[in-house]
């Protein structure tokens, strides 16, 4: 007699990555094929006490994360089908932990601008070539360093509490697991790094008296730095002992999420900042260090990026401004008077430094203005002027990375800025180039989903599950009745800065 053959449901295995952003908290579960199973988002607002600062309380971070892991973990069915998770965020933020491990005050971001004066201090005691043969990069007010000199001469008594120093996702990974670790693409971004021998520099600790004991562990991104505790695992629906990996700052976990880790393609993003990136397989140092050199989450790459503070959240601003006007405004609305606009906004120019600017100026002091204002301009107007002045700013990046010898040989396109089709138009016209819009929504958390495979044993390196993730949306070409405004608009647009640059600083008389 012969037996009959029950077909067995092949057992489903998941991951989990975590983007601790500035606006709020994302998490994606992930098949080990690779496909997103479900997703989950918590939001949390942005304090800014002082023009110029910026801060949040960890502690929303950490009710956001664990909400969102604890959501993923329920639509994954059961604790032990979580393998491993992975863990980004927004680069340089800085947490300050007492030796209870309780967060002394509110972190500072990347985006705040007090450090100003802490700045020219780094630079005048390790000095501007030293800085950067030892960083790869030079000392700007978004960097962690900055912010540690700054709690210890502007609030001395917090700093006398400080044990350590974390950043934004190994917050959570502290919360998670109880280990004190980074990776190296973010301890990159802190000025503490250093970047060619992936590792601290003692020579800027020590010039700086910077205690190193304050400082997390450094691992290779994929690492598996320590597992989620019991009484955590119990509240969040997770098996305990689930390894969790390094993970990324948000940029290099997102080109790891759309597949960006190799020499050639240029990757742009517009989310509420602008990010040009390219990978090498070397350093590459900047002797002006105008753009960043920072380690790649990918072992054995590094990248070099452009930064502009305000992109996406330039925009956001507009909105938000004209919200208190017109309430139901929103960005289709925006979008479609944009449309109706032509090219070069009718002479109306915007810079994006509504919360000062890094590459190319690294002026905290800049700040946005709009320039050729008419009674002819309306909503279309302002809205493409924004667009434009975006265009332009990462249009300054590109041709940094070209002086510096990248070799483009594709752009693509991702962030929220990205799924506008007239933006990607303008993108594609300002540079000249065919933009390939990518269709992966969640670039960093999918990144460090990613790692987390890869930290599971899923698959044997960074490069084979990050090439699932490059997947292409559709290609947009540059329309070239428009190449030529848009090339004389960014003359026009580079000359401006220049212009108004020293009334910027506080007390300058016109």
């Amino acid at each position: 007699m012969m037996k009959k053959t029950i077909a067995r449901e092949a057992k489903v295995e998941y991951v989990i990555g975590i983007d601790v952003g500035t606006s709020g908290t994302k998490g994606l579960l992930v098949r080990e094929d690779g496909t997103t199973a479900a997703t989950a988002l918590a939001e949390y607002g942005l304090d800014t006490p002082r023009p110029g600062w910026a801060e949040q309380d960890p502690a929303s971070w950490w009710q956001a994360a664990s909400g969102v892991i604890a959501q993923l973990a329920a639509a994954a069915g059961t604790p032990e089908a979580i393998k491993c998770i992975g863990l980004t965020g927004q680069m340089h933020s800085s947490v300050f932990l007492d030796h209870r491990d309780e967060v002394i005050r509110p972190a500072l971001l990347w985006c705040d601008q007090r450090t100003e004066d802490q700045v020219r201090a780094i630079t005048e005691k390790v000095g501007f070539e030293r800085l950067v043969d030892l960083t790869a990069n030079r000392a700007l007010t978004g960097f962690t360093a900055p912010k540690i000199l700054w709690l210890r001469e502007v609030e001395p008594k917090n700093y006398s509490r400080l044990r350590r120093l974390l950043l934004a996702k190994d917050y959570i990974r502290s919360r998670l697991t109880g280990d004190y670790a980074t990776d190296v693409s973010d301890a990159s971004g802190m000025l503490l790094f250093d970047v060619v021998r992936r590792r601290w520099s003692r020579e800027v600790l020590d010039r700086l008296e910077i205690d190193p004991d304050i400082l997390p562990e450094v691992f290779e991104s994929p690492q598996v730095t320590g597992s989620v505790m019991a009484a955590v695992a119990a509240d969040l629906g997770l098996a305990p002992g689930t390894p969790v990996v390094a993970g990324g700052g948000d940029q290099a976990a997102g080109a790891v999420g759309n597949g960006i880790v190799r020499e050639g393609p240029c990757l742009i993003t517009i989310g509420t900042s602008g990010v040009v990136f390219a990978v090498s397989t070397r350093p590459v140092i900047d002797p002006e260090a105008r753009l960043h050199s920072f380690c790649h989450a990918a072992p054995g790459l590094w990248h070099t990026m452009g930064v502009m503070l305000s992109a996406g959240g330039s925009l956001r601003w507009l909105r938000e401004t004209l919200r208190q006007a017109a309430p139901d405004l929103d960005y289709d609305r925006m979008g479609a008077a944009a449309s109706t606009a032509p090219a070069g906004s009718d002479g109306l120019f915007f810079l994006p430094y509504l919360t000062g600017e890094r590459t190319p100026h690294f002026d905290a002091e800049a700040r946005g203005m709009f320039f050729g204002l008419s009674l002819t301009h309306g909503l279309g107007h302002l809205v493409r002027a924004v667009m434009e002045g975006v265009a332009y700013g990462l249009l300054d990046s590109v041709r940094l990375m070209r002086e510096a010898g990248a070799d483009m040989d594709a752009v693509y396109l991702s962030g929220g800025g990205g799924k506008s089709d007239l933006w990607a138009s303008i993108m594609a016209s300002a540079l000249g180039l065919p933009v390939k819009r990518l269709s992966v929504d969640e670039g960093p958390s999918y990144g460090a989903a990613a790692l987390a495979l890869v930290g599971a044993g899923v698959y044997p390196d960074v490069a084979e599950v990050a090439a699932r993730g490059l997947k292409v949306r559709d290609e947009v070409m540059p329309d070239p009745a428009l190449v030529p405004t848009y090339a004389a608009g960014y003359c026009r647009y580079r000359s401006l800065y220049p212009a108004v640059a020293g009334l910027f600083r506080p007390g300058t008389e016109s």
